[in-house]
């Protein structure tokens, strides 16, 4: 047979196969659409068509195939008031050492416990020691859960803490009246290193405050023994009275 005549039947037999394929292939999807009741197939609302559906992943792998369960992180804590006392993750030592006189700070009951033993000892040995003035929180008198960073003068060691109080650098001559009318009463120390500004100081005699050691800040300064002496008087002469 001569080469045109091959090259056309050739032709002709792979168009017949091709419309044949098609032909086939319709009429198996027609059967399959009905022995489905006419259903036609719904695509994932997260696929397209034309693009292969994601395999979900099973419960205790990662990304990676057959890699361990990675542990979820916790729910955040839900806002709410702070503890009182709580530190922020990048407070200094004496921040935090300040932060958890919040938690011990508490008013020291002179009428029920007494004066403590009140002995001026100042120590150069890097603790707080009677005479000396010191750094740590000191709640307000109306809300024990709010306070202040003040200085205060140590008074004396009571077990595991110290009786301390609380310094001003507010001059309370010009009110005395009226603070002794509110049950506060001052005592004028003088100016010292406590106060970088060389302001005059008092020492409230009317309340005092226990605290643990480890909840002050030890700033190197203290009364001299003269002073620590008036303080001294002062405090048995209001609590005797």
């Amino acid at each position: 047979m001569p080469p045109l005549a091959l090259a056309v039947m050739s032709t002709m037999w792979r168009r017949a196969l091709k419309i044949a394929g098609t032909v086939a292939a319709s009429a198996v999807g027609g059967y399959l659409r009905k022995s489905r009741g006419g259903a036609t197939p719904v695509t994932s609302p997260r696929t397209t068509p034309g693009t292969p559906a994601r395999t979900p992943r099973p419960a205790g792998t990662s990304h990676g195939a057959g890699a361990p369960a990675t542990r979820s992180r916790p729910h955040a804590r839900p806002a709410g008031p702070r503890r009182r006392g709580g530190t922020s993750p990048t407070a200094s030592p004496g921040e935090q050492q300040v932060g958890a006189a919040s938690r011990t700070t508490r008013a020291y009951d002179v009428a029920r416990l007494g004066l403590p033993e009140l002995t001026y000892s100042p120590s150069d040995d890097d603790q707080p020691d009677p005479g000396e003035v010191v750094w740590t929180w000191v709640p307000y008198d109306d809300d024990a859960a709010r306070g202040k960073d003040r200085p205060v003068l140590v008074l004396a060691r009571e077990g595991a803490g110290l009786v301390v109080a609380q310094m001003t650098s507010k001059d309370h001559d010009r009110d005395r009246a009226d603070e002794a009318r509110w049950g506060r009463h001052w005592v004028d120390v003088g100016s010292g290193a406590w106060d970088r500004q060389g302001r005059e100081s008092e020492v409230r005699i009317d309340r005092l405050l226990w605290v643990d050691t480890v909840a002050v800040r030890r700033e190197g300064a203290a009364l001299d023994a003269r002073r620590y002496a008036a303080v001294a008087d002062a405090l048995r002469a209001h609590h005797r009275g």
